[in-house]
């Protein structure tokens, strides 16, 4: 199967931060403004979930969301993310299909991590899924600013310039 056909029976769309999403579950029930510490003390949903497919031409850029979440393993070639955590530390894992290398079928991302993702070398493309908790909405997204992210992570700098930047505005 070719990335073209994953995308069209799934219905993705180019996405802002992750090659090409789905938004398929935003929980209908949502935890009330002040049943949350900031910062979602205005409320969110319980949890909401998208397909993402990532390509050489569409990586997943660097960005954080405030929310925890969880990247899925689904089908195609394996990830590379680099995570760059709130406590200044680094590290690059990689989510795919051969756990006997040490890949990953699912990654936990701390919420306020900001975090990049490529395809391996040679890879055609990944299929994976996000779910976060709680539920994401537009505000709590925010693109990084790689040079700035370079100064803050210096053991990180030469890696992090390796990975995608986000698209101008």
């Amino acid at each position: 199967m070719t990335a073209d056909e994953v995308i069209a029976l799934l219905g993705l769309a180019p996405g802002a931060t992750c090659g090409y999403v789905r938004l398929t579950y935003v929980a209908v029930d949502r935890i009330a403004p002040g049943g949350l510490p900031a910062p979602f003390e205005t409320g969110r949903p319980m949890g909401s979930a998208l397909y993402f497919l990532v390509t050489p031409q569409a990586p997943v850029q660097l960005h954080r969301i405030r929310n925890d979440q969880l990247y899925h393993y689904y089908l195609g070639n394996p990830l590379e993310v680099l995570l760059l955590r709130e406590d200044d530390s680094a590290e690059r894992v990689v989510v795919g299909p051969d756990v006997a290398a040490g890949q990953l079928l699912q990654l936990f991302i701390p919420g306020g991590t900001f975090h990049t993702a490529r395809l391996v070398p040679g890879g055609r493309w990944f299929l994976g899924a996000s779910t976060e908790w709680p539920g994401v909405e537009p505000q709590d997204v925010e693109l990084g600013d790689a040079d700035a992210l370079a100064m803050r992570f210096p053991a990180a700098r030469e890696e992090i310039g390796t990975f995608p930047v986000p698209a101008a505005g």
